[in-house]
């Protein structure tokens, strides 16, 4: 049996939901990923099938020391700040306020894996992002968390503010931060990203994806997990995000 053929079958599925703004319900059991390798593989499938180029990841950990996983981001899904978007598009639509990097140089495929301390002295630029968050499946959030892992984590797009010089000393693990939706403060009793400092990320996403005989250029934009949760948008509306230390990201819904 060709093991591929269930990650590519849910790939054209997930492909066509988002196309034909079809939310997915139950499958067959034998679709649904039954590891990590299964989930990795649809995405590469989703990319291949939408003609997509990565222009970033998206990566998160549920603790501050529990495994990391993330996905790439098509370039078609990155946005200057200030953009509009059809809500129509988007189901759900999840809000969060979240931190990303660049990297000053591009990691090579090499046989010894890259430490924490060769990545961290790479980190370039680092900006405030908002991304909206999708899911193709109509029982979202109440998806197995490999399916969701398989559908691209959720991503529906990414708002990235203007990146500035990165700073060693910066409190990534608990900033000072604001978020407001329609000018109502949509910040929790006590915004934190659940990995803690989001710099350990990505030590793993540079193996990972030079394990796989991929280059990780500079550009790629890197967002890191919420400081915020969730928020879900019921209505139109100007959403505005602000960690204090990095310029303003804002983005409206139609």
């Amino acid at each position: 049996m060709n093991t591929a053929a269930p990650s590519a079958h849910l790939a054209q599925l997930l492909v066509d939901a988002q196309r034909e703004r079809s939310p997915l319900g139950e499958l067959d059991q034998a679709l649904y990923p039954k590891d990590f390798a299964d989930a990795y593989y649809t995405q590469q499938a989703i990319f291949a099938l939408r003609g997509l180029e990565a222009g970033g990841w998206k990566i998160g950990s549920k603790s501050h020391t529990g495994p990391v996983q993330g996905s790439p981001l098509p370039t078609e899904c990155l946005h200057a700040p200030g953009s509009t978007f059809a809500r129509a598009d988007y189901t759900p639509v999840g809000l969060e306020l979240e931190i990303a990097f660049r990297f000053k140089r591009d990691f090579a495929p090499r046989d010894e894996e890259y430490s924490e301390e060769e990545v961290h002295a790479g980190i370039g630029e680092m900006a405030a992002t908002l991304e909206i968050v999708s899911s193709r499946f109509a029982a979202f959030p109440k998806v197995e968390p490999l399916t969701q892992l398989a559908d691209l984590l959720n991503h529906g797009a990414l708002v990235v503010g203007e990146f500035v010089p990165y700073r060693d000393d910066f409190p990534f693990a608990q900033p000072t931060l604001e978020l407001a939706f329609n000018g109502e403060s949509i910040v929790p009793g006590a915004p934190a990203n659940p990995a803690g400092d989001p710099r350990r990320l990505l030590t793993w996403l540079v193996n990972h994806h030079t394990r796989n005989g991929q280059v990780l250029p500079k550009d790629f934009v890197i967002t890191t997990g919420s400081f915020t949760g969730m928020h879900f948008a019921k209505a139109p509306g100007e959403l505005k995000g602000q960690i204090n230390g990095l310029p303003p990201v804002s983005l409206k819904l139609s």
